[in-house]
């Protein structure tokens, strides 16, 4: 079945694998020059991806020692994970309220290391240039990068709140960034292919 928000590009030489998604993205228009500048937008907030890797480090040595707990103290181990959800939800908090993030800006994207598609309200014509903001959920990541618009399409999608479909090419992006985005979307595609075997 075809994407409502898929790539709608003359040519499908790809470098990065697309997955079909739901980030909590925002975006303001920028001109040219902003976009393509040396200094970068993602400078200005808290680097994340510095924290996303620390975490990660800290995460697999907590499984390691978490199933040593687990035969031994299942108790514990419980009481622990409980504590790791909570832990959790409050980095949650804390990154939404850090990056002007909502509930209500929740979207459909088809997303890449190199690209992204999103639902979007308004008619953003080919050629402009946005600065990026992405919330990832599964990793409690923020990707902040510009874009310019390679096309708008309409959406096929029953949501009359997003009828265009807007597709961009990252521009000025952080190698951070790019392995971070890479990470993800291995993370989520193994998570449905999990899902669809479950099914």
């Amino acid at each position: 079945m075809e994407s409502s928000i898929g790539p709608d590009r003359g040519d499908d030489r790809r470098r990065f694998f697309r997955i079909d998604d739901e980030v909590n993205l925002v975006y303001r228009k920028v001109d040219a020059q902003e976009a393509t500048e040396p200094s970068h937008a993602s400078d200005n907030i808290l680097s994340s991806s510095v924290l996303v890797v620390a975490m990660d480090v800290l995460n697999q040595e907590a499984q390691l020692i978490m199933r040593r707990l687990e035969k031994s103290d299942s108790d514990v181990a419980d009481y622990l994970k409980v504590m790791d959800d909570k832990i959790e939800l409050l980095s949650r908090s804390v990154m939404l309220q850090e990056a002007d993030f909502s509930a209500e800006n929740t979207r459909e994207v088809n997303i890449s290391a190199s690209g992204l598609a999103f639902a979007s309200k308004e008619a953003l014509n080919a050629g402009d240039f946005l600065e990026i903001k992405m919330l990832l959920p599964s990793s409690m990541a923020i990707v902040v990068t510009y874009g310019k618009v390679v096309y708008r399409k309409m959406s096929y999608s029953e949501n009359n709140d997003f009828p265009y479909v807007v597709g961009l090419d990252y521009i000025n992006m952080k190698e951070q960034d790019r392995e971070l985005l890479i990470k993800h979307v291995v993370k989520r595609q193994m998570q449905q292919i999990r899902g669809q075997k479950q099914a």
